[in-house]
């Protein structure tokens, strides 16, 4: 008797201990497979879940470039394209640069503009004419040669977050990264733990800090009241890319999943050290 529970009593142990996830072998997702868009589905504006209309996303020259050389004038048709599955701790590496000149009709305020949207509803619970999701949006900006135009800033179409200890209502704020300007390639990660904290990252150095993310406030037009739930906590949700009028490429979208680290937080500190201490392969 004392043998057999013993011996249960090691395989206990056993099967916790190899039960516990390694950072070091786990796997990045590769949201973007470089080859096609069969793993996203698309929403603009004006049109029903899955018209990707005009070929607005595409894959090109091994990216996702968002183009509109079939659009007569923008219209206010907002598109975005989302991930198949919704996620809720993780690590988002994008790779994107901004080419060529603005549609007609973009607005003044969308040149050289677009975003990854985080912890969005899922697209089929978007109205028919909803411009943007609910969604903590990413804001990515290029320079144009005359200002300074910050990138991975924070938007809030729908939601609202608390920073320095505060509830954070307006629509948009600056991080504090440095404005690149050009056709260059800029790294932009976003660091998402659940409904805590979260950071935007640009090129290595940590640029836009906040947390507690909540369905809450404006900046977002015919929206279902029913998904619209103001003050409920952000704990997942999909993520998305958009276009905003400006033609933009894409050529690397990798999200390491942290979601089974969350419960322990020995093993995620351990994930995050073991995330600063390299880059994707």
């Amino acid at each position: 008797m004392y043998t057999f529970r013993l011996t249960a009593a090691f395989l206990l142990m056993a099967t916790v201990l190899f039960a516990q996830p390694n950072p070091k072998k786990q796997p990045w997702i590769q949201l973007f497979n470089g080859k096609d868009l069969n793993d996203w589905t698309v929403k603009i504006t004006n049109h029903p879940v899955g018209d990707n209309y005009n070929n607005t996303f595409r894959v090109q020259d091994g990216n996702i470039a968002v183009r509109y050389d079939k659009y007569d004038a923008f219209d206010e048709q907002y598109g975005h394209m989302f991930y198949k599955k919704p996620f809720s701790a993780y690590l988002l590496v994008i790779e994107y640069r901004f080419v060529g000149e603005q549609v007609k009709g973009g607005p003044g305020w969308a040149i050289r503009n677009s975003g990854a949207m985080l912890h969005g509803q899922a697209p089929e619970t978007m109205g028919l004419k909803q411009d943007f999701p609910i969604s903590l949006e990413m804001q990515l900006l290029g320079g144009d040669g005359k200002h300074d135009r910050h990138t991975a800033n924070l938007c809030t179409p729908g939601t609202n977050v608390v920073m320095d200890g505060k509830l954070f209502t307006p629509h948009c704020v600056d991080s504090r990264s440095k404005t690149y300007a050009g056709e260059q390639w800029v790294r932009a990660e976003a660091l998402v733990l659940g409904d805590s904290l979260i950071t935007h990252i640009v090129e290595g150095d940590t640029v836009l800090t906040y947390s507690k993310p909540q369905i809450g406030g404006g900046n977002v037009i015919n929206y279902d009241p029913a998904v619209k739930v103001d003050g409920k906590a952000l704990k997942s949700g999909y993520i998305s890319l958009q276009s905003e009028s400006g033609p933009v490429d894409f050529r690397r979208v990798s999200l390491f999943d942290l979601s089974p680290y969350m419960n322990n937080p020995k093993q995620l500190r351990a994930a995050l050290d073991y995330l600063k201490k390299r880059k994707e392969k």
